[in-house]
Parts: structure tokens; C-alpha cells; sequence
């Protein structure tokens, strides 16, 4: 069974599906078990096409597989399950019925088996099946995230496309042209998706990073370092560090995981650029003196990388952004702690959730420094009150951006 063309990779498409739905694991760490006896990078590639497309469409899937029943299956059955992946591939993927078919129901036997081939045969046959343009959100997922729920749900239908953030910003136009790219701010290009990252020009020179655009806005919202002292705190992986020493600041990057900060030397070494780098629990670390600056990119829910992580959909309720919140909370206490006067703060998440976000902000006892357009890409705007909020339905006819808040005070 195990021969068949395939299906390894819509085993492990399964897999990565049940591990976020049923046990709440990230899809980024489920793929690293679920991916490892594939050896083909095109069946690596297809079972996580798979697994995204399923789970970005799922309460549409859910309600198709339904409408073909008597009695619904229960949520964590594997036979439902295998129905998402199966029309994920004949809806959004293209795969041929016969195909489709022969490459999952293998997962199953006997009784699950047959229903499960009688319910797609049952929709296959049904004129004029699709999915609708944007995918469905949940109640609890469009409460949260109010009149934007609909731009956002459009701006998770395509993965996104690839983001560079380069050292050199005066380089941008020659570099955005030599790579085939375009840019959407100085010292960004953005690629199509699936471009291969380690074949293009100047990788090895260190001359540009993965990153995508909204995740650059904070540390461009410090502006020049000129040799001033900041704080990156929670640093990992380390874009922000580098986007901070390429702009001249001297940086202290710290985080709490020895294996994330491996992958900040990592790319330090790649660039030639330096920063001190410190493992330690912030809620218990002292710094020997203070900083003119602090960015505080907090650990979030990260609903707003949805487009890239549509497991964040289904694997984010009211506990984890509680959770989130409390520990953001202590992280700026302690970050306010550090300031002398004068210095600033920035603080920034990749939530789409208020309680992450705005929140958060209003609880900083600090003299707000309002964000303006003229410090943001063309097409984003400040909110009313001076913070930054994107999400993946802006700059949609540009290829879009995750979602972030980020707020600035002065001390």
C-alpha cells in the first residue's frame, strides 16, 4: 500500500491535519515529523499544499462533507478528515477525481472507507460544486476580528509571496530589478512564491533576509541607530536584529531559547552584521545598564501570519490570547523598567487580536509618539489614535502582508 504513488504524502498531509485540529500542535512543528520519510521535495511541497488548503477552507469542507450526509460525522473522526484532504485536492489543488480517490482512500478501511468513497462520489457528482471566493471564518474568528473578518478572509485564500529585507537600502531599485522582483518600501523586494531562496543572487554575501514586509515596520519606526544602544527583546529568530544593526543601532538581542538564538548567530554570521546576544528569561533578567530604545516584538497567538499559518484559525480561542496577553502585559512592565528618560519603546505583535494589540498598548504608562503615514509604505495608514495595525487583507493588489500592531512611546 505503502507503493502507491502519493500517498506518502497525503499520509503525512493527514497527519499534520489531525496534530493541529485534534492536539492543538502548530503546523510548523507537526511538518517536521510528518515531512521526514519524504524524501522528494515535490511531495514535501505537495503535503503542505494539502494540509494548508484543508485547513484554510476547512469550515467550508465541513459544511460540504455534511450536506452529503444523514447524520454528520463526529469533528475528530478520520473519516471526515479524509474527506478535507480529499476535496481540499479537487477543489483548490486540481487533482483529478480518479487521482484523488486512489491516493486517499488507502488511509482508510473497511466501513470508514466506503462512506467516505460514497460521500465524495456523492459531491463529485453534484453540478456546479465550488467553494466560495473567501473562505468561511468561524463565529468565534469573525467576533474577534470584527468589520476587517471579510479583508482578512480574502487575504488568506493565496499563500503569500516572498519578502526580502535587504542591508543595503540604497540598493533597492538595482537589486529589485536584477532579482525580478518589486518593492513596495526601501530596502524590501518581494518574489513570487516558491522562488528558491539559497539560488538567488548575493545569498551567500549576506546581503539580504527573509522577511516580510509588516514584520519590518517596527525596527524602520526607530529609525537610525547612529550608535545608540536598543534592546531587542524576544529576538529570535532575528530579523529585527539585523534590520536594527544594519541601520547603525548597537544591539542587544535577547531571548529565552538557546536553540532559536542559533538561528539569530545564524544569520548574523551570514550578514556581517553584530549584536550581543544573550540567552535569558526576561521576566527574571537585569540588564547591567539601560537603553535609548527597546523593541519588543512579544511572544503572541500570531493570528496574523493566518495567510502563511492557517492553522492559527483553528488553533487560537480565548485561553491562548488570555495566556498571550498576561505575559505580554509583564514583558512591557519589565521593558519600562530598563528606559531612562527620553528613550523609546516600541512595542510590537503579530496578532490580530485586540487583547494582544490595542490593549496593550493603553496599559503602557508612557507619553505616546504617534505613528504617521509618511513613516509607512505606500497604502498603509496609522489608526486614528496613532498606532500601527495591518492585516492580510491590506495592499491585497500587491500581494498583501501579515498582520501586526506595533505602538511607540517616549519615556
Amino acid at each position: 500500500m505503502s507503493d502507491i504513488s502519493g500517498l506518502p504524502a497525503r499520509r503525512a498531509a493527514l497527519q499534520m491535519i489531525d496534530a493541529v485540529l485534534h492536539r492543538g500542535e502548530t503546523l510548523e512543528t507537526v511538518e517536521r515529523n510528518a515531512l521526514r520519510r519524504i524524501r522528494g521535495p515535490a511531495d514535501q511541497a505537495l503535503a503542505r499544499a494539502i494540509a494548508g488548503e484543508t485547513l484554510r477552507w476547512l469550515t467550508d469542507l465541513d459544511m460540504m462533507i455534511d450536506s452529503a450526509m444523514k447524520k454528520p460525522l463526529p469533528h475528530d473522526a478520520k473519516p471526515r478528515s479524509v474527506l478535507r484532504l480529499m476535496l481540499a485536492q479537487w477543489l483548490r489543488l486540481d487533482t483529478p477525481p480518479h487521482a484523488v480517490i486512489a491516493t486517499a482512500l488507502p488511509l482508510l478501511t473497511g466501513g470508514p472507507r466506503r462512506l467516505a468513497h460514497g460521500v465524495f462520489s456523492t459531491l463529485n457528482k453534484r453540478d456546479g460544486l465550488a467553494l466560495p471566493d473567501i473562505p468561511t471564518l468561524t463565529s468565534e474568528v469573525e467576533f474577534r476580528w470584527g468589520d476587517r473578518a471579510d479583508a482578512i478572509a480574502a487575504g488568506i485564500v493565496t499563500p503569500p509571496p516572498l519578502d526580502l529585507a535587504l542591508k543595503d537600502w540604497t540598493q533597492t531599485a538595482e537589486r529589485a530589478e536584477a532579482m525580478g522582483g518589486t518593492s513596495l518600501a526601501p530596502g524590501h523586494i518581494r518574489l513570487p512564491r516558491g522562488t528558491p531562496i539559497d539560488q538567488l543572487p548575493s545569498y551567500k554575501d549576506g546581503d539580504w533576509w527573509v522577511q516580510d514586509l509588516a514584520a519590518t515596520l517596527p525596527a524602520r519606526l526607530l529609525g537610525p541607530g547612529e550608535g545608540k544602544r536598543v534592546l531587542d527583546l524576544c529576538a529570535a529568530p532575528g530579523g529585527k536584529t539585523m534590520q536594527l544593526a544594519a541601520a547603525g543601532w548597537r544591539v542587544t538581542a535577547l531571548d529565552i531559547s538557546e536553540r532559536r538564538l542559533g538561528k539569530v548567530r545564524q544569520n548574523l554570521d551570514r550578514t556581517g552584521l553584530q549584536a550581543e546576544i544573550i540567552k535569558a528569561n526576561a521576566l527574571t533578567w537585569q540588564p547591567a545598564k539601560q537603553f535609548d530604545a527597546i523593541l519588543l516584538d512579544a511572544p503572541c497567538t500570531a493570528t496574523g501570519t493566518c495567510r502563511r499559518h492557517p492553522d492559527v484559525i483553528h488553533r487560537i480561542g480565548e485561553r491562548q490570547i488570555e495566556e498571550q496577553a498576561e505575559l505580554q502585559n509583564a514583558l512591557l512592565e519589565r521593558a519600562v523598567e530598563w528606559l531612562p528618560e527620553g528613550a523609546t519603546l516600541i512595542y510590537a505583535v503579530c496578532s490580530l487580536e485586540n487583547s494582544e494589540g490595542v490593549a496593550q498598548a493603553e496599559s503602557v504608562g508612557l507619553t505616546q509618539v504617534p505613528i504617521t503615514s509618511d513613516e509607512l509604505p505606500d497604502g498603509l495608514e496609522p489608526t486614528e489614535d496613532g498606532w500601527l495595525r495591518t492585516d492580510p487583507g491590506m495592499l491585497a493588489d500587491a500581494g498583501g502582508l501579515d498582520g501586526f500592531f506595533v505602538g511607540r512611546w517616549k519615556k
